[in-house]
């Protein structure tokens, strides 16, 4: 199960119709399974409610996603922001030795 619904999602893209509302459902579990494969284990598993940092990963990857649905990005300049995915990701990842919580 997702931990981010519909509605927030859309709320964070700052979209208000229901014509995306499969699409956008789509990108939600895509961002989820990716952010998990990161992560090296499954969100539900290790958390009764998904914690805030993790709940704001997938809201960025799927927004990313939404927004650009190609692999590449033509004529224009990205940079990474501080305190995303990567962050919440090293901060949270399960290595060999098992599970860390980030604290």
């Amino acid at each position: 199960m997702a931990i981010v619904d519909l509605s927030l999602a859309k709320k964070h893209l700052g979209v208000t119709e229901e014509g995306d509302d499969d699409l956008i459902s789509a990108k939600i579990d895509s961002a989820q399974a990716l952010l998990e494969g990161w992560l090296g284990y499954a969100i539900e598993d290790h958390f009764e409610t998904a914690p805030a940092d993790l709940i704001e990963a997938v809201l960025q990857l799927m927004a990313h996603s939404y927004e650009n649905r190609e692999a590449t990005v033509v004529g224009l300049t990205i940079a990474s922001a501080p305190l995303g995915v990567r962050d919440v990701i090293a901060a949270r990842r399960g290595y060999q030795t098992g599970y860390v919580d980030g604290s």
